[in-house]
């Protein structure tokens, strides 16, 4: 039952999946750390990157790695207008406003890409989609290899941006103490629209990492938005360290559940988890107690 030449590789490509996952997941914690709102629209705006790459590659030719820098600065500039124009102004309101105001985002989202692109599965055919290379005894998927390798480099690069940069000082004063912030001339709107730009530009990434061995239809950010939740409360709410680790986890038993239990029945194991920290540690892995 515990033979290595079968436990390992599903490790690994538990790893491989994670990695995507908590990119996915940071940028969900970072606006909610940040904002302290729950965003109902993650899903949905990672379908709509999903296509962005879908299109680049079918339309013009442009390689879903190579499509990175357009398809990150895209979703940003998508997430800093819907801050600003749409959550912004709920937010003046009660708190139920802002739930709904991304709630309703979702839907417009996903209707519209059933509207213009039908409820078709799509994929893209690319010369490395079937590539495989041998890492002990596993045979790993060339995809899964560069989206593990690229999900710790955007991971990377957001923890220097919070860690080492104005702008993350910034963020850190606003998401610790809002007013007070401000009383030091910080921008808080801004910051707000920052950081909601900067988590849909880590879907922005998470979707060039994807689609060369994943697929996209109207459909497809629910699956994902679901995990990326459950990462979140997992890790902590609002702990980057938290959704990076959470994510690892929940990929490794992702991939053993399905080894064990089978594909369909995978994900039994993470709502597992989910359960127990709900009941035994509600603040998370990394999440402080209220």
């Amino acid at each position: 039952m515990f033979d290595f030449g079968i436990l390992f590789p599903s490790v690994l490509n538990g790893l491989t999946t994670g990695a995507v996952y908590a990119l996915i997941a940071l940028g969900l914690t970072l606006i909610y750390g940040v904002l302290h709102i729950i965003n109902f629209a993650h899903g949905a705006s990672l379908m709509l990157a999903l296509y962005a790459v879908y299109f680049l590659k079918e339309r013009l030719g442009i390689d879903p790695y190579l499509a990175l820098p357009i398809v990150v600065l895209g979703m940003f500039a998508l997430g800093y207008a819907l801050q600003r124009v749409v959550i912004n102004r709920a937010g003046h309101g009660k708190d139920e406003n802002i739930l709904l105001a991304t709630l309703g985002i979702a839907i417009v989202m996903e209707n519209l890409a059933l509207l213009f692109f039908k409820s078709d599965t799509r994929n893209i055919d690319t010369a490395y989609s079937l590539s495989t290379v041998a890492i002990g005894p596993a045979m790993i998927a060339v995809p899964k290899l560069v989206a593990f390798a690229g999900a710790l480099v955007v991971s990377g690069i957001l923890f220097w941006i919070m860690g080492h940069t104005d702008l993350g000082r910034a963020i850190r004063a606003v998401a610790k103490e809002k007013e007070g912030a401000k009383l030091m001339g910080i921008d808080v709107d801004h910051v707000y629209a920052m950081s909601f730009g900067i988590g849909l530009a880590c879907l922005g990434a998470a979707a060039c990492f994807l689609l060369p061995a994943y697929y996209v239809n109207p459909q497809v950010g629910g699956g994902f938005v679901l995990v990326a939740f459950t990462i979140v409360v997992l890790g902590g709410m609002g702990s980057f360290v938290g959704a990076l680790i959470g994510g690892f986890l929940v990929g490794v038993v992702e991939s053993l559940g399905g080894l064990y239990l089978g594909e369909s029945l995978g994900q039994i194991g993470i709502f597992a988890i989910f359960i127990g920290v709900v009941l035994f540690r509600p603040q998370g892995m990394f999440g402080a107690k209220a």
